[in-house]
């Protein structure tokens, strides 16, 4: 921070001249703690400089949220530490990369026990409108620890200034900025980084900071009995031979701690976090360097491109393209975790999936049943190692119990509003929301079932700054929490926690990613687009606090078929009709201490909108991708109609083939179009429609595409080898398809070579109207693929392998 752009050059606009500095003292403690006044200048500032002599792990968290809030807003951040008696925990250093990581300017002093630092100063420069508004400095005593910002007698001066450049207090403040530009630029200052705290970790007189402070160590949380179990059984999965597996924990079941741990049980060197949302990237490096603290980690996405870090975070947007992928080598990872595989295109994951080969591969997801499971088993070869649901969550004492208050949304009409592609127009429900009728018939029912500390979910910034309008006219302390609003976001959950709010109105900043125990009402106000949704924004209030002895959740179901998605999702169904009869006979399971309870004008809606799904494959699928919210995969719609007992092969009864279905529900992207009127016969002879006897057929044609078999035929060799490893990494298909003197061979040998030749290379490719052919030793589609359709070919011809493997397996 240069000292020039918090002197105020101009007088600032305050319209009261007369009050233009003042200095007041903090004493700390209980009664007088100084995180609260930091807090609320962080969340206003548009700069800030802090230098503490030392940083620990319980002050950083406290003040992490705000801090990172403030870099995501623009603010300029400078923190400067130092290493000064070996005080400042690595931990909270590692941490602090995250935020330089984000731009933040993190920087320490080296004493090089020479020099002892005692520095305690925070800065900050309000502005409003991009004019110089106000600047303030705290200047005492406190470092940067939990006992110093909450407990502690610790004394600090504020000074705050307003006037003009000759003011006394202007000049003071001006100074105060100046001796921080002159000690963050001193020769013994340097940036932080991670090689300078490996060194630092490696010097540490550890024996010293325990008898200085006992706070300096945080100890690393546990494993609950719900993780130990899973721990168990990654650990048999890999005794087994599997060497990817997918882990259904619950929201608020610890998924990320989960996957922290086994990496550490896995003894993994290099570990790549995979993630569609740089807040779950956040949170992860977190609960990572909790655990593995001595690790160097580095991020990959839009902002930064940390290659070479022992735990590298990736935004799967990122480093799914295959211009970043060729930077690593196929085994550079040898831990791989994917997390939330249902919210990105399939294709982006599979990328990053086929090009490295890592010692393991952990998939994480909150999905509650294996219909939405189905393109995430492909992906962790059928092997779902652990699985533990809300209700055993409950049951476990892991997460509070609920009570569920449906509600009939009787002011809205949703025949009337717009639904195209499974969702409603967004302009046109905010406008129907913005109805004072709907707004008192919300407050009247939240004012009969409430408790202490409410999150409600709304449909766009419009509609959530109309609530909380409403809410206060009627006397509750609201807020309204978006992209780009005014409170922003730590600040509003701060207030919330504290008491300070009643009510805060969301959009789209609080479906998943964060914890909020604290929360003990949950207010849905939207349609909920799919059964995922749902679960994570009931997940936000089902976490442990010691003020909660239950979750109520106020739902408004309203007359369209969308709103069956909650109750199917509430009732662990797999379909509208079943739900119906669950609604009926009372026979849906429900944890300990939970009830569901629905107005009888809505049992009456319920089972009217179920009664209206035909018993069609048409329906059935439009029915799917309701609640999942997205065009089925032929897998999850294989395991669904499973579920609901429909035979599969009505598809090509009465379909022809799987992606004429999608066609004729006019789910098919154009290129996808284009691709099955060319190439629709190949794909449905060549993979939907051919004999199997074996699995060797998909194994064959997965080798094929993860070698880019269209621009780069394969030889028969690499062919063979890289279908041994498909193979290998599915040790229930190995076991069973392969004969036993078969099974000793190795990937590269001239025998399995041979072996795979015979069967099933041959079958494939030696008869005229086969669709491969071997041309000078290699493995070339007899398909003229246009250029432009190889991708989507690609894709195309995934599905349907991932399909017959999944027939193939459930088949016995």
């Amino acid at each position: 921070m240069e000292a020039t752009p918090l002197y105020p050059h101009t007088p600032p606009h305050a319209k009261t001249p007369v009050d233009n500095g003042s200095v007041f003292l903090t004493t700390g403690g209980i009664n007088d703690p100084l995180l609260p006044k930091l807090i609320d200048a962080i969340n206003r500032a548009r700069e800030i400089a802090i230098t503490v002599a030392f940083i620990r792990v319980s002050g950083l968290q406290l003040l992490f949220g705000a801090l990172s809030d403030a870099v995501e807003r623009g603010a300029t951040l400078k923190v400067l530490t130092s290493d000064y008696l070996d005080e400042t925990d690595p931990q909270a250093l590692r941490e602090l990369m995250l935020l330089r990581e984000r731009n933040a300017d993190i920087r320490i002093y080296q004493c090089d026990g020479q020099q002892s630092f005692h520095m305690k100063s925070y800065i900050f420069v309000h502005m409003d409108n991009g004019q110089w508004l106000e600047g303030s400095a705290f200047v005492g005593s406190s470092n940067i620890s939990k006992a110093a910002l909450v407990t502690g007698h610790e004394w600090n001066l504020k000074l705050s200034c307003r006037g003009t450049n000759d003011d006394i207090y202007v000049q003071q403040f001006s100074n105060i900025c100046q001796q921080f530009h002159n000690i963050f630029h001193h020769p013994q200052v340097s940036p932080l980084s991670h090689p300078w705290i490996d060194s630092y970790i490696s010097r540490r007189k550890k024996q010293q900071l325990i008898a200085v402070d006992p706070e300096a160590f945080t100890e690393a949380p546990t494993p609950s009995n719900i993780q130990i179990e899973a721990l168990q059984a990654l650990h048999n999965s890999r005794l087994a031979g599997y060497q990817r597996g997918l882990v259904v924990l619950a929201t608020g079941l610890g998924k990320t701690w989960l996957a922290a741990f086994d990496t550490r049980q896995f003894k993994a060197k290099r570990i790549l976090f995979v993630a569609h949302r740089e807040e779950i990237l956040l949170q992860a490096q977190k609960a990572f360097t909790r655990i593995l603290p001595k690790a160097h980690v580095g991020f990959y996405n839009g902002k930064e491109r940390t290659a070479n870090a022992d735990l590298l975070f990736a935004s799967v947007q990122t480093l799914g393209r295959h211009s970043h992928l060729k930077q690593f080598a196929s085994d550079h990872f040898d831990y791989i975790v994917v997390d939330e595989f249902h919210h990105a295109h399939a294709a982006t994951y599979r990328n990053i999936l086929s090009h490295f080969s890592p010692g393991f591969l952990l998939g994480l997801t909150a999905t509650p049943e294996r219909t939405d499971q189905a393109d995430i088993l492909n992906l962790c070869d059928n092997n779902l190692v652990f699985e533990r649901n809300l209700i055993i969550g409950i049951n476990s004492g892991l997460l509070a119990p609920f009570h569920y208050y449906g509600i009939e949304d009787k002011h809205v009409d949703y025949d009337e509003i717009p639904w195209r592609s499974g969702k409603f127009s967004i302009d046109q429900l905010t406008h129907a929301f913005a109805s004072k009728k709907r707004a008192r018939h919300i407050l009247n029912h939240w004012q009969e079932k409430r408790q202490q500390r409410t999150l409600a979910f709304c449909i766009s910034q419009r509609h959530a700054e109309f609530m909380a309008s409403e809410f206060k006219a009627a006397g509750y302390r609201a807020e309204a929490v978006y992209n780009g609003s005014e409170l922003r976001r730590h600040e509003a959950l701060s207030q919330l926690e504290h008491g300070e709010l009643d009510v805060l109105f969301s959009v789209d900043l609080f479906n998943e990613g964060t914890d909020l125990p604290a929360i003990d009402t949950v207010l849905m106000l939207r349609p909920t687009e799919s059964k995922i949704l749902f679960l994570q924004q009931l997940g936000r209030g089902l976490r442990l606090h010691h003020q909660k002895t239950h979750l109520v959740v106020i739902d408004f179901i309203g007359n369209h078929k969308s709103f069956l998605i909650k109750p199917v999702a509430l009732h662990n169904g797999h379909s509208f009709k079943q739900l119906a009869k669950q609604i009926a006979s009372g026979s849906s399971e429900l944890a300990d201490g939970c009830f569901v309870n629905y107005e009888p004008t809505v049992i009456d809606l319920l089972n009217r909108l179920a009664r209206q799904q035909k018993d069609s494959i048409e329906d059935e699928y439009q029915t799917l991708k309701t609640l999942l919210d997205y065009r089925p995969t032929a897998t999850e719609f294989y395991h669904y109609l499973n579920e609901i007992q429909m035979p599969f092969s009505r598809v090509g009864q009465q379909h022809n083939s799987w992606f004429q279905l999608v066609a004729n529900q006019q789910d098919l992207t154009k290129q996808e179009a284009e691709v099955l009127q060319r190439h629709g016969d190949y794909l449905r002879s060549a993979i939907e429609k051919t004999a199997m006897a074996k699995s060797f057929k998909m194994i064959l044609l997965s080798a094929f595409l993860d070698l880019d078999g269209f621009d780069n035929p394969p030889t028969t060799e690499q062919l063979a080898e890289k279908s041994w490893h498909h193979l290998k990494r599915r040790p229930d298909l190995f076991a069973k398809d392969l004969p036993e003197n078969k099974q000793a061979l190795t990937a590269d040998s001239k025998a399995w070579h041979k072996y795979w030749l015979g069967n099933p290379i041959k079958f494939y490719s030696n008869k005229d109207n086969a669709p491969f052919v071997i041309d000078s030793g290699r493995f070339v589609c007899r398909e003229k693929v246009l250029p432009q359709h190889k991708a989507t070919l690609h894709q195309m011809m995934q599905e349907l392998v991932e399909l017959r493997i999944a027939m193939y397996i459930n088949r016995g």
